[in-house]
């Protein structure tokens, strides 16, 4: 009975989420056949709560800016982010300091235990921003060829790159969200007026991975020499699966 409850509810759920299903809801709220672009922000907005919180625990705009790079390549934007993790890094060393001095006292050694809780709980907050980072730099990386396969699709079949982008970005979001979101990051950059290789490059540096950058240098070569970009993805896409093997093999050779 519970697994047949379990599996009705995950049909429901994955029936809404899906491709198809989503597309004739954008379809229907539009009132035409065009594709409808979900909204992403391209800047900040303090409202409510994240507002409070960014007056309580301000930051230099230098600290600021670096730290808003890091989230943004673990997903979070926004000025609620920053404040969240501001605010976690400094409640965290409280509360692991408090913690060892009402476990033992305040006596000389738990004093000592208690600075070095605390410095463990102030690198806290980072070590968990940095495997975020690494869990989605990690899922970025696995969708790019099928990233990639699409669009070679989409431009053989006759559109423009840019709207390659949007329909790679929408038949990925329920199996890559992650790679589904930087790509609609990016395309909301081009919508916005910036040049095509420039958002490209802004993709490469907010995601921080090896593969996304040498998807951009190929572009860029790609555009600076006007060679056939289907034909340059195709190459990149058998050269990235190549890779993608490789480094199975390697990791399968190296267990006992």
């Amino acid at each position: 009975a519970v697994a047949v409850l379990v599996g009705l509810l995950m049909s429901v759920v994955l029936a809404r989420l899906a491709p198809a299903r989503r597309r004739l809801e954008e379809i229907a709220v539009a009132g035409s056949g065009s594709v409808v672009i979900p909204e992403v922000r391209l800047t900040d907005r303090q409202e409510g709560v994240a507002a409070r919180l960014a007056r309580v625990v301000p930051r230099s705009p230098k600290d600021a800016s670096r730290l808003a790079r890091r989230l943004a390549r673990a997903g979070y934007h926004g000025v609620g982010a920053r404040a969240v993790y501001t605010l976690s890094e400094l409640l965290a060393p409280v509360l692991f300091g408090g913690l060892v001095l009402l476990a033992w006292g305040f006596s000389g050694r738990a004093l000592f235990f208690a600075v070095l809780a605390a410095i463990v709980g102030y690198m806290i907050p980072g070590l968990v921003l940095q495997r975020l980072i690494s869990i989605r730099q990690k899922q970025i990386r696995n969708g790019l060829a099928d990233a990639v396969d699409l669009l070679i699709v989409c431009v053989e079949a006759g559109t423009s790159l840019d709207q390659a982008v949007v329909k790679a970005s929408q038949e990925l979001r329920l199996s890559y969200p992650a790679l589904a979101e930087e790509l609609q990051y990016l395309n909301t950059e081009v919508r916005a007026g910036k040049p095509r290789l420039e958002a490209f490059r802004n993709f490469a540096e907010r995601t921080k991975v090896d593969d996304v950058r040498a998807l951009v240098a190929m572009m860029v070569q790609t555009d600076r020499f006007g060679t056939s970009i289907a034909q340059a993805l195709r190459t990149f896409a058998d050269a990235m699966r190549v890779k993608r093997r490789q480094n199975a093999e390697e990791r399968a050779g190296k267990l006992g």
